[in-house]
């Protein structure tokens, strides 16, 4: 009999707010994570805003001297997991054999704040000057490391990085690794923090953001007619998978079941999504086949919904690929429009929505859609939440490269 996976722990550091139901309720409040950034001079940047987690203190979390040896996207990694944990009740310190447990974290950057203070620092002072923790401080798989020696985390453990897609290829990996009998229970997730000087001339140059600068929370704006790029976000989310019958036996709360995981590439360009959205239809094809469902199932997606003139005309193409006439009775969202893009890390925080609109039969908005595209002529939830039965719920996760996945959750 194949084992079933639960999710029985969350945990997210957003702009939108740094506990779940804080951040649950300002989501379906319909309120905006974006503001003009404040940490570093903007004046010269095209792009002024982003969704920027203002009131960060790693130190609430992680003791000082070793917060000093993380980057901010690992502290937001095991700030989300200790929350995650917490959550779910489990002692994982004293678990009897520390090997059934895993730690999964994707990351589409890594350390990029560590990297530009250590060629500064190299450029000013020297080679001999660069920090010897520079290394362990920017590699991606540092957040699933991190995560690991906290809690002494011996099982299966890696760090994913694709781009836009990571978190979701983590949560789907530590999926299949439960299902495989590898481990019990998995910590996985993303984490980003490339909000930087360096990150944000990258975006700029390459064009892909908004340059709403002067109305920040209306800036990110999904599937909209007057929609201009997406909005940079940082953050993480961070989730606890558990093996449904080790889970039952601990009495532990069940927020919804994963059932189907699938990947894809695109094979088409570096950063444009294929136009037809092939790639993308292929992952959810693969998720429905992994969970032996048909496409009839599914009441709501969570979409990948960047609010990219070509990136939600090609997501809109693979749903009705996939879910034909039917496409128009799915109730889709964005949340990306409330927080931004959280590039490696919106993965997890989206995983964490879809598994609260399980739990509370209610989809969250698409916010700021006021004129609908017509080449994006499909159910986007706008403006306002939507009470409704939601038994079956995908998550959608596309990224530069080419690189697709696509999670299903059921209620349980």
């Amino acid at each position: 009999m194949s084992r079933r996976v639960v999710v029985t722990g969350l945990g997210l550091i957003t702009s939108l707010g740094q506990e779940v139901a804080v951040f649950w309720r300002r989501l379906l409040a319909g309120h905006s994570g974006i503001s003009r950034i404040e940490s570093f001079d903007v004046s010269d940047y095209t792009v002024r805003i982003a969704g920027v987690v203002k009131d960060f203190d790693p130190e609430a979390y992680i003791e000082k001297r070793e917060a000093r040896h993380q980057d901010r996207f690992s502290q937001m990694a095991v700030a989300a997991a200790m929350r995650a944990v917490a959550d779910s009740g489990l002692d994982l310190a004293n678990m009897a054999d520390p090997f059934r447990a895993g730690v999964i974290v994707g990351s589409g950057i890594g350390g990029l704040s560590e990297l530009e203070e250590q060629h500064k620092r190299l450029l000013e002072k020297g080679a001999t000057r660069v920090s010897p923790f520079m290394i362990p401080k920017l590699m991606i798989n540092a957040a699933a490391g991190q995560i690991s020696i906290l809690f002494g985390i011996r099982g299966p453990n890696a760090g994913v990085a694709n781009a836009c897609a990571s978190a979701n290829n983590a949560i789907g990996q530590s999926f299949w690794t439960i299902v495989s009998d590898e481990a019990d229970i998995m910590v996985t997730g993303g984490s980003e923090a490339a909000v930087t000087p360096l990150g944000l001339a990258g975006f700029c140059a390459n064009r892909a953001l908004s340059t709403r600068n002067d109305d920040p929370e209306r800036a990110s704006r999904p599937f909209d007619r007057d929609r201009d790029g997406f909005v940079l976000g940082e953050g993480a989310g961070i989730v606890v998978l558990e093996e449904y019958e080790h889970a039952k036996r601990r009495g532990a709360t069940i927020y919804a079941e994963v059932i189907g995981f699938g990947m894809s590439g695109d094979g088409c360009h570096i950063v444009r999504p294929d136009p037809e959205g092939r790639g993308a239809a292929g992952a959810m094809l693969k998720m429905l086949e992994d969970a032996a469902v048909g496409p009839d199932c599914l009441d709501y997606i969570n979409a990948h919904g960047t609010g990219t003139p070509l990136g939600d005309v090609a997501e809109t193409k693979a749903i009705r690929q996939i879910f034909g006439a039917r496409a128009k009775d799915i109730a889709i969202s964005s949340t990306k429009s409330s927080v931004g893009h959280l590039l490696g890390a919106s993965g997890g925080v989206e995983f964490i929505a879809t598994a609260l609109a399980i739990r509370d039969q209610m989809a969250p908005p698409t916010i700021n859609l006021d004129n609908p595209d017509p080449e994006c002529d499909l159910d986007h939830v706008a403006l306002v939440p939507r009470e409704m039965p939601i038994r079956y719920a995908a998550s959608n996760s596309f990224g530069f490269g080419g690189h697709n996945a696509s999670l299903l959750l059921r209620k349980i």
